[in-house]
């Protein structure tokens, strides 16, 4: 009888090699193959979570690459994430232990969500590895609670409007924003009149971590795709 093999997605944590779970590095260290996001960046490839990998001396044999476009074209993507989902269907079917991850936690903004969807639709053995998304290590880093008591928190990603900002600071204590390149022009009118106070953080974890309260001090700053910004409304009601 053969041996059924398992899919474990683990979480890497925002950038510290050693914000992974105990059980997320054990996962890695029996894994047969592990799987991980990357894109192709001018002609490159790079990737965020091989950064994080690099650090536990796993054998390059077993690491694989999903290679991804930074495009509003799904087609590539859509593509790449079936074939990685095939070949991880064979790998299981041939009884290897196989990890895919991700930066930050697996189930937040993930590539492997779109994997996840004909994983469960074949009914693949399949076990998720929490982990610490990045908003978690930014109010760390800036030693400030996220929330407190009955205290309500919003994810905004691609912040639309100063209108949409305004309306869910009138509603929620505590606002993160994420993929906030171009987001500065909307925050700063509602800083400046005290609608708001700012946490911001980039690459989050590693050496070059950068965390300001400061608005004045990104308005000449290129955000990098691995940041992000923390509000506190002053005008929740």
């Amino acid at each position: 009888m053969s041996i059924q093999g398992k899919i474990y997605a683990v979480s890497l944590g925002p950038g510290d090699p050693e914000l992974i779970t105990l059980k997320g590095w054990k996962a890695l260290q029996q894994a047969d193959k592990i799987y991980y996001p990357a894109s192709l960046q001018a002609d490159a490839v790079r990737s965020y979570s091989l950064s994080i990998l690099e650090h536990y001396a796993l054998p390059d044999k077993i690491l694989q690459p999903v290679v991804l476009e930074m495009s509003h074209n799904r087609e590539h993507n859509l593509k790449a994430y079936t074939k990685a989902f095939e070949e991880i269907r064979t790998d299981v079917e041939n009884g290897l232990q196989v990890a895919f991850v991700s930066e930050g936690d697996i189930s937040f903004y993930s590539t492997f969500i779109y994997i996840l969807e004909q994983i469960r639709a074949h009914q693949l053995p399949l076990e998720i590895i929490a982990g610490v998304p990045s908003f978690l290590l930014a109010t760390a880093a800036h030693q400030q609670p996220l929330a407190l008591l009955q205290e309500k928190i919003a994810i905004i990603p691609l912040l639309k409007s100063r209108e949409v900002l305004e309306d869910h600071l009138q509603k929620f204590e505590t606002i993160v924003l994420i993929k906030v390149r171009g987001a500065l022009e909307y925050i700063a009118p509602l800083i400046a009149a005290n609608k708001a106070v700012m946490l911001y953080g980039e690459k989050l974890g590693t050496p070059t971590q950068y965390l300001s309260t400061d608005i004045s001090s990104l308005e000449t700053r290129e955000l990098p795709y691995f940041s992000l910004i923390i509000l506190k409304s002053n005008i929740c009601a």
